[in-house]
């Protein structure tokens, strides 16, 4: 997705909200917990002919936390 083309249904109509003030507002309404102190926002691009949606961390500083607190998937 973050190459403008929709992986669902092969549209290039994507757009990106990672400029969108207050993602990772008071309500946490675009982030995830990382611990009990700290949320990290997302960047969300979303396919408008079908739909589709696609989340990413927003920047890697986060990430180092998710690796040493969120349980890997087998």
């Amino acid at each position: 997705m973050k190459d403008g083309k929709c992986p669902k249904c092969g549209a290039d109509d994507v757009y990106c909200g990672k400029d969108i003030q207050l993602k990772a507002g008071p309500f946490g309404s675009n982030s995830i917990p990382v611990s009990l102190t700290s949320i990290a926002a997302l960047d969300n691009y979303v396919c408008i002919q079908c739909g589709y949606l696609e989340r990413y961390v927003s920047g890697s500083s986060k990430l180092k936390g998710i690796f040493t607190k969120w349980d890997k998937v087998n």
